[in-house]
């Protein structure tokens, strides 16, 4: 059985992973200009990386939770 679970989270966690990204590229080039910034936006880079971190962290703390809800469903389900 394939576990299926929730796409709505997973479109969200993907749109802020994006943003954060555009965060880092951003973090070294000049939007306006397109030239590599002199002294790079050191915070934001890190930022952009430890939110990072924590988006792919809660993407898979949340298919592991959904993971042993589907396996207690399955077990419940047996001993009937």
């Amino acid at each position: 059985m394939v576990l299926q679970y929730k796409t709505n989270v997973d479109k969200y966690l993907n749109v802020v992973a994006g943003f954060l990204f555009v965060g880092m590229v951003i973090a070294w080039i000049s939007p306006t200009t397109g030239e590599v910034r002199d002294p790079p936006l050191y915070l934001m880079f890190w930022a952009s990386i430890g939110g990072l971190v924590a988006v792919f962290l809660y993407g898979s703390y949340k298919t592991r939770k959904e993971r042993e809800l589907e396996r207690y469903r399955r077990k419940k389900s047996r001993k009937k």
